[in-house]
Order: structure tokens, then C-alpha cells, then sequence
């Protein structure tokens, strides 16, 4: 795992350019903090930061080169077929390979193969490869975006970057990218490949770039299945599906637990964590597991349950437990690690995870991304009921103007269940992508534009907003039932949200984290099976649970499902009021900025002290965390 990043200048380097490419290599010291070296010529300079996994030796040291000087590599990821590849592509060309990292084989991959290699990569990846002779520079994203990659262009140069406090070390133009302002403030993430600064874009899952003297060539070089699309052209059964899930599955914990350096996996006690738990035990017997506990908070404490499966399966385990005041000293930190405004408040949780377990490994087995495949969210339940409710959706409609009189809230038990009900009620009235949007949201879009000033409104380009909307909603178009609704959310909710949330608080702590849930022949498997084998009957993730019924604890099975609620209410109301409201809310600050409106900011505030928060609180947290970042960078 590491940190890239590269500038080519159209008129070649200057030598401020060298400067600037060691300062981002610093930006990104945590990502990579065992070595961080960079290659420079007359055209193109490119930076590597280094997390040793494989082949800790200095001969797998980046940038890399190929023995005939010709070709130079960066790489941000890791490949778990490489080996293979190398055999199967590489064996006959007399290659005398200088180190045992799957970087080098990559490098002679493209060298011998040219682009297509990439559709051969079973890992994930940011990667760029410097031809000097042709004098091109290509670039690539695994396919669902695990590890991230900044782009910028201008007439002058083309950079890019693992982090946007990277990219920012070179000279670019900050313009704020009002219409992802916008989609933030609705979101409290940017939606890919919008970033914060307008010319700034994130390379997109499933691409590749060729960069040259005639410009930037994009082309996709993987889209996910849809249903019936099986790459091996079989039709299976319920039943042949939950089994031949189980064989991907282990598969890919298999290829997952190759690793030069200490190895452990998450364990939330959970179905997802728990499923990937009971693989890696079978290959690597008392592997480390690790929990995070939350004593303040017993309701959403789910450590019985990891202490369930780790004794199951013989695991080493350890259990962090956590108060209130254990994740509110760890705010600042994260805080500080943003280069770019993100406020999904579990990070803080996953920020705590990561430090802890990196105490004891380098690299980290998770859970993430079954729910975005199988069906997992309360959302995808409710979508589901809603779309086989019938004539009953106007009645349900009907219930909003009472369900909006009532007291909203994520911090008690009654007061959340109202919420979801109001939510619910709202969705009944809208149309697919206007439900998927509204429910993915903590506002509708006309709260959302009210929170701007005039001249900010005025930026605001509706029809650009729209046109993003339908980029990342198209899929919906289809109505195939749920799994319309489950590509959605890999190319929204997983791509911008859970995985960068992964990414920047495992890299903040220079942890790997894997992911065997998005091995490519488990997430295509997934795609092309009916939407009818993920919602059986009802019952939310059902492939996944009845694939590996036998081998969990049954309690697994039969509880409710919530994530954490971070206090962030409590916060609010107590150790951040003066942070709140005497400096990043505060009328005078915010006038002087003038972005957003302060009749509206302050209203904001006001519902947060009153007995119905709803949503208050986590728009709050959006712009605390925007006013944060917008101080530490553009102030």
C-alpha cells in the first residue's frame, strides 16, 4: 500500500516542479511512511510513497524501472494474481525479475501487453507507467475504486495524486465546484468523479488514461454485469448460486492472506465481517480479529457478537473498548487528515479501529462492500417493499404532512423510528431516482440551495446538477427491482462514500485494509444473479446468509441490524457549542466567508437545541467539517 503521485509538464519541468513533487511525497508520508522517492527527467516527474506488503526489500522500492530504462512505474495497490500472471504471460521472455513484487510484474506486463494487461489484474490499484520513448504516461483505476487517484489539467500540465493534500502541493486552480458544493451539503460526501475544486476530478473506477502530447484519451476497460450476464454463461439455481458464492469467496479470502508483514481481519460481529472471519480461519488458523466495543452506548454495542465467532472459529482476538470521550479525542486528529470536505461521522469509529489494530498488524481483512452487493441496508428493504406495495404507496404518501409534525431524531430509539417512518412516507411520493436520491440525502434540494448566499446561488448551475444526477442515477432508468438500486449504490454510496471513508482512516494509521467482498469474480457472480436471490421473501442479504448459514452462530441471524450512531448530538449541545457557534458557525465567520446564508445557518443551529433535531444534527456536521477544511486550505 503507498501514495503516488506525478506531474508532466507540456514544456517540460521546471525546477520548481522537483520541489513540488517532494513535497507531496511528505503530504503523503502516512500513506506511505517506509520510503518516499521520486523520478524525475526532462518531461515527467512522478513520486512514490511506500507501505512495505510485498517484498519489503529495497528491491521492491518505487518509482521502478524496467532493465531497459525504457519504462517507469508507480504503483498504489496490490495485485493478487500476479503470480499467475507472471507464469502465464512473462515465463518465456528471459526476464530476470531483480525482486519478488507483483509492481515489477505489472511493469513487464505493460511493457509486453500494452494496456489490455489491466483487464487481466485481480487486486486493487492506482497506477501510472511512464513510457519515455513514445512519451506517453498511462494511468489506471481498479474497478470499483477501492484506492483513489486525483486528476487535474490545465494548458500547462497534467497532475495527479493518492490525495488532494498532494495535489494540492502543486500550483492548480482552487475554484470551488459550486454543483458538488451543492451535492455535499445534501450528501455530506462528493459524489464521484466531482471533487471539491472544479477542475479537479477523481479517475473513475474501471478506467484507464493515456496520457500524451495530443492530450488525455480516457476509455473504460470494465463496466459490472447486469442480471443473467454471468461470465461463465450459466444459469444457477437459489441453491447452486449460495454455493457457488461460498467457493468465490473463499477463493478471494484465499488470494488475501498473502502477506510479507503481520495480518489480521475486522470483526464487527456482523454477517459481512463474520462470513470473511469464518474463510480466513480455515486457511490461517488463530488469525488476529479485532472489535471495537462502545460502552456509553449499548444499544449499538455489537461485541457479544464478534466474541461469538472468534470463539466459533479460534481466533486471536481483542476487543477495543470505547466511551464517548475515546471517540470525541480522536475528532481533531480526522479533522486535520481531510484534504477534502467528507462527513460521514463513522469514520471517527473506523479512525479509532484502524489505529488500534495497527498497533498489532499491517494489513487488515474487511467487511465492506456486501451490503451495496446483496442487499444489506434498511433502504434496500424499504425500496423493495415500497416497489410490491401497489395502490398502497398513495395511502402510505398520504401519512407524510402527520409524520412530519412529529419529533424526528437519530439519537433515541422512538424518535428514530418516526424518522425512518417519515422517510419512508416521503419516498412513497417520488419516482425511483428522486426516492434513491432524497433517501441517499440529509435535505431535498431546495433546503440544500437555501443554505447558500445569493451569490453563491447564482453559481449554482442547475442544469449541470441535473446532468451529474443522471450520470450517477442512470441505472436506475432500467426498473429491473432491487438490483437497479444495488448498481446505484456502487457507483455512489461505496465508491464515494464507505470506501473512501476506509481508505482515508486505515491510510491515516498506514494500515491495508482488503476488501475480499470486491474480488471481481465474486462482485460479477453478484450482478448477474435475480435481484429476487438478495431480497428472498424479504428478507434483506438473503444469498449471502443462507451461503454461509451453517457455519456462523445463529444468533448472528436473528437480531436487528444498525450501525453507530456517533453522539454527535450530545456534541453538539455540549463540548462543541463554542466551536459551533463562537467560531465555524458563527454569524460574524460566516458573514466574512460568505458562502452560505446565515439566517438559514443560524435556524440550523437553533433546531439542534430544540425537541425535534431530525437531520440538524448531521447537516451540522457537514459544515463543521467543510468550515474546518475550508480554514485549513483556503482561508
Amino acid at each position: 500500500m503507498c501514495g503516488l503521485s506525478g506531474i508532466i509538464r507540456k514544456n517540460g519541468l521546471q525546477e520548481r516542479d522537483l520541489a513540488d513533487i517532494q513535497q507531496t511525497l511528505r503530504a503523503l508520508n502516512l500513506r506511505g511512511p517506509d520510503c518516499q522517492e521520486y523520478f524525475a527527467d526532462d518531461k515527467v516527474a512522478l513520486g512514490h510513497a511506500r507501505l512495505s506488503i510485498l517484498d519489503v526489500s529495497n528491491a521492491g522500492k518505487q518509482p521502478m524501472e524496467d532493465e531497459s530504462g525504457r519504462y517507469v512505474i508507480v504503483f498504489n495497490g496490490e495485485i493478487f494474481n500476479y503470480q499467475e500472471l507472471s507464469a502465464q504471460y512473462l515465463s518465456d521472455k528471459g526476464i530476470q525479475f531483480r525482486s519478488t513484487s507483483d509492481t515489477e510484474v505489472i511493469l513487464y506486463l505493460y511493457r509486453y501487453y500494452g494496456a489490455k494487461f489491466v483487464t487481466w489484474l485481480n487486486g486493487f490499484f492506482a497506477l501510472a507507467i511512464y513510457d519515455k520513448q513514445e512519451n506517453t504516461v498511462f494511468v489506471a483505476r481498479d474497478r470499483y475504486g477501492i484506492k483513489p487517484l486525483y486528476f487535474y489539467e490545465d494548458d500547462q500540465q497534467v497532475v495527479f495524486a493518492s490525495e488532494m493534500k498532494a495535489l494540492l502541493k502543486f500550483s492548480i486552480n482552487k475554484e470551488i465546484d459550486t454543483e458538488a458544493l451543492h451535492a455535499y451539503l445534501q450528501l455530506n460526501y462528493i459524489p464521484s468523479p466531482k471533487t471539491i475544486f472544479r477542475q479537479v476530478r477523481k479517475v473513475e473506477p474501471g478506467t484507464q488514461l493515456l496520457i500524451s502530447a495530443k492530450g488525455v484519451t480516457t476509455e473504460r476497460y470494465y463496466t459490472l454485469p447486469k442480471e443473467g450476464e454471468t461470465r461463465d454463461g450459466r444459469t444457477y439455481t437459489y441453491e447452486q448460486a449460495c454455493d457457488r458464492l461460498r467457493e468465490l469467496l473463499d477463493a478471494s479470502v484465499k488470494r488475501r492472506l498473502i502477506s510479507d508483514v503481520p495480518l489480521g481481519a475486522f470483526l464487527s460481529g456482523g454477517i459481512d465481517s463474520s462470513v470473511i472471519v469464518s474463510l480466513a480461519a480455515k486457511h490461517s488458523p488463530h488469525i488476529n480479529t479485532f472489535s471495537i466495543g462502545y460502552k456509553d452506548e449499548p444499544y449499538f454495542d455489537e461485541t457479544k457478537y464478534a466474541e461469538l465467532v472468534a470463539k466459533k472459529f479460534n481466533t486471536n482476538h481483542t476487543t477495543f473498548s470505547l466511551t464517548n470521550n475515546d471517540l470525541y479525542s480522536h475528532l481533531f486528529d480526522i479533522l486535520d487528515y481531510l484534504d477534502e470536505p467528507f462527513a460521514d461521522s463513522s469514520a471517527i469509529a473506523v479512525y479509532i479501529l484502524c489505529k488500534q489494530t495497527r498497533q498489532k498488524v499491517t494489513v487488515a481483512l474487511s467487511g465492506d462492500g456486501a451490503d451495496e452487493m446483496f442487499a444489506g441496508y434498511n433502504k434496500h428493504l424499504a425500496e423493495y417493499r415500497l416497489r410490491n406495495l401497489g395502490a398502497g404507496r398513495s395511502v402510505l404518501a398520504a401519512l407524510k404532512p402527520l409524520t412530519g409534525l412529529l419529533p424526528k431524531s437519530r439519537s433515541g430509539k422512538l424518535t428514530n423510528l418516526i424518522r425512518q417512518v417519515d422517510r419512508f412516507a416521503e419516498g412513497a411520493a417520488l419516482g425511483n431516482k428522486e426516492r434513491y436520491w432524497r433517501w441517499a440525502g440529509y435535505a431535498d434540494e431546495q433546503e440544500t440551495l437555501n443554505m447558500l448566499t445569493p451569490t453563491w446561488q447564482s453559481k449554482y448551475q442547475a442544469q449541470k446538477y441535473k446532468a451529474l444526477k443522471q450520470q450517477l442515477l442512470g441505472v436506475l432508468d432500467a426498473d429491473t427491482g432491487i438490483n437497479d438500486v444495488l448498481l446505484a449504490d456502487m457507483g455512489q454510496v461505496l465508491q464515494s462514500d464507505m470506501l473512501v471513508k476506509v481508505d482515508l482512516m486505515s491510510m491515516a494509521n498506514s494500515l491495508e485494509v482488503r476488501v475480499p467482498f470486491l474480488d471481481v469474480t465474486v462482485v460479477d457472480f453478484a450482478f448477474a444473479q435475480p435481484a429476487e436471490y438478495k431480497l428472498r421473501k424479504g428478507v434483506r442479504k438473503s444469498m449471502l446468509k443462507d451461503a454461509f448459514r451453517a457455519d456462523l452462530p445463529e444468533e448472528l441471524f436473528n437480531r436487528p441490524k444498525h450501525g453507530f450512531e456517533v453522539p454527535l448530538l450530545k456534541w453538539f449541545r455540549g463540548d462543541l457549542r463554542d466551536l459551533i457557534e463562537k467560531d465555524l458557525l458563527s454569524p460574524e465567520f460566516v458573514k466574512a466567508q460568505g458562502i452560505f446564508d446565515n439566517a438559514t445557518i443560524q435556524s440550523l443551529i437553533k433546531q439542534l437545541h430544540s425537541n425535534d433535531p431530525g437531520e440538524a444534527p448531521a447537516r451540522i456536521w457537514g459544515l463543521i467539517v467543510f468550515q474546518y477544511w475550508w480554514k485549513k486550505y483556503l482561508a
